[in-house]
């Protein structure tokens, strides 16, 4: 499934463009703004889950962060489990290097 225009045009829309943040020359991608705008939100899940409905999964694995906000609600949406990827150094526990 294919995004209309429309629908891209929502979501990158959606998201705010910070700049020099955290320094100068670099442009941070807010995605605050598209969590909060429903209509785009579930536009971009939507088409996340018809994409990848038919690949058979056991799980969906998300980086850090952003990753687990999209990776927990398509895992959620494609009833599988959710691995969540955090840098080296960040959990207590064992882990998978």
């Amino acid at each position: 499934m294919s995004l209309t225009q429309e629908n891209k045009d929502l979501i990158f829309d959606s998201i705010r463009d910070i700049k020099d943040f955290p320094k100068e020359g670099i442009v941070f991608k807010d995605i605050t703004t598209l969590l909060n705008n429903k209509e785009a939100y579930q536009v971009l899940m939507n088409h996340l889950e018809e994409r990848y409905k038919t690949y058979n999964l056991d799980y969906v694995a998300g980086l850090d962060a952003r990753g687990f906000i999209f990776g927990a609600a398509l895992a959620d949406r494609l009833k599988v489990g959710f691995v969540p990827i955090r840098k080296k150094g960040k959990l207590p526990s064992t882990t998978v290097c």
